[in-house]
Parts: C-alpha cells; structure tokens; sequence
C-alpha cells in the first residue's frame, strides 16, 4: 500500500476548503482516508493566520513511515521546514509570451532606458 500526504476538496462550489490527508493512492481524492493531518484554505488571505494548519508532528512521523506528498503539500512542509524545498518546474513554452508581444516588450524596454538616460544627460550638462 502506497501512501499519500495530499488534499481532500470540501466547501461549497466556488468556496473551496481542503483538508490534508494521508491516503492511500488508490482511493478517490475525496473518499476515505487514514488520518487528517490539518487544513488548506485558499480563500482567506496569504499571510492570514488560519490559511494554512498542519500538525507538523504526525506530518513526520508520517513521512518517516515512507508516505509520498503530492505537489501542493509537499510546498506545505517544505514552509514548515519538514521536508527540503522543491525546485520549481519550469514554464512551459506553450505559455511563453509570443514573438509580436516579446518585440513590445523589447521596444518598452528601450524606451525606458532611452528615458532614464536623457534626464541624467541634462544633469550632466549643467
């Protein structure tokens, strides 16, 4: 039996609220599980106080018996200093900007510059 450390959707639709579970891989994300471990919930604000709650204790007692975190919660535990920061996956190409808005992109830039310089240029001369 393979375990899992991941979330389990409650909340209403639009409202959600996610429980951190262990499970094991097999079963439905929002069916049964072993034991809970904390919450996730997305809606309140980044820094705010009851966004995020994990009982850091039973996570590694957890992780020592060979449990798996998915994505999400292994950034969790990596924030409680539980586990060793993952390396973030990079872009896509897909989702790249395209060539028309790469070129934009250049042209502000150089006129940002351009406008950065004339002011000191003045400066300079006086």
């Amino acid at each position: 039996m393979s375990l899992r450390i991941r979330l389990s959707r409650g909340g209403s639709k639009k409202r959600p609220f996610y429980s951190i579970v262990v499970a094991d891989s097999r079963s439905p994300r929002d069916g049964r599980f072993i034991e809970k471990l904390g919450f996730y919930n997305p809606m309140v604000a980044t820094g705010g106080e009851d966004r995020i709650r994990l009982d850091a204790e039973k996570a590694k007692a957890w992780l020592e018996k060979g449990a798996q975190p998915s994505d999400r919660v292994a950034r969790f535990l990596a924030d409680a200093g539980l586990i060793e920061k993952i390396a973030n996956v990079e872009t896509p190409k897909k989702s790249a900007p395209k060539a028309k808005a790469q070129e934009r992109a250049k042209e502000r830039a150089e006129r940002e510059a351009a406008a950065a310089e004339a002011p000191a240029e003045e400066a300079a001369e006086a």
